[in-house]
């Protein structure tokens, strides 16, 4: 299994980045909250990673942290949650927030992440927070906002604006439900994880 992965980034495409370790390029999918944290092109970076192989595909899901990918491997585990959706929910929420969501049995703000209805939520709030127990309290102590640098020239409007529906569909969003969340923070001179980041916090 590749647990860990140590090379340079060398494309970004929300939510999904190829890292290039020892002459080898790794599509590595991410969930937004970690994707923000990313070094820029060319920039070497860490991920710990989960392999998930299907018959159709091998697919790779990369994390920042142990703690992140640890999470991630407790919510594919519950009834009914799949990588996709266990990716959705990383990326709408923070793995703190997650868990304090959890914690706090708040099924409203679960609900609105994309692919969980109130019985996956109900079902998270009980099944997650029977795995709480047998984990320590600080592994998930991530601060829950996200500073983002960039020194890459802002791309042109629509183009962000595209790639960030684009992205928002990838995570199991409804192509129109991503239109309409794109729209409400759109505005000139915001790249792509910026529009992607306020969209989906405003979603919860």
């Amino acid at each position: 299994m590749i647990g860990r992965l140590r090379g340079i980034i060398l494309e970004k495409q929300p939510p999904q980045v190829l890292i290039e370790a020892n002459g080898v390029g790794y599509e590595v999918h991410m969930p937004m909250t970690c994707f923000y944290e990313l070094p820029e092109l060319n920039h070497e970076a860490i991920i710990f990673t989960h392999f998930v192989v299907r018959e159709d595909a091998q697919l790779l899901f990369g994390f920042n942290s142990k703690q992140e990918r640890a999470l991630f491997r407790e919510l594919i585990k519950v009834n009914g949650v799949g990588p996709k959706l266990a990716l959705a929910i990383l990326s709408g929420m923070s793995a703190q927030q997650f868990v304090t969501a959890v914690e706090r049995e708040e099924i409203a703000a679960l609900v609105k992440l994309p692919g969980v209805g109130k019985k996956t939520a109900e079902r998270l709030v009980v099944e997650m927070k029977d795995r709480f127990k047998g984990m320590h309290g600080d592994l998930f102590s991530a601060d829950s906002t996200f500073a983002l640098t960039s020194e890459s020239p802002t791309p042109a409007a629509n183009d962000a604006e595209a790639e960030a529906v684009s992205a928002l569909v990838a995570l199991g969003y409804k192509p129109q439900e991503a239109s309409k969340m794109i729209s409400k923070v759109g505005r000139a001179g915001v790249d792509c994880e910026t529009l992607i980041r306020e969209a989906l916090r405003a979603a919860i």
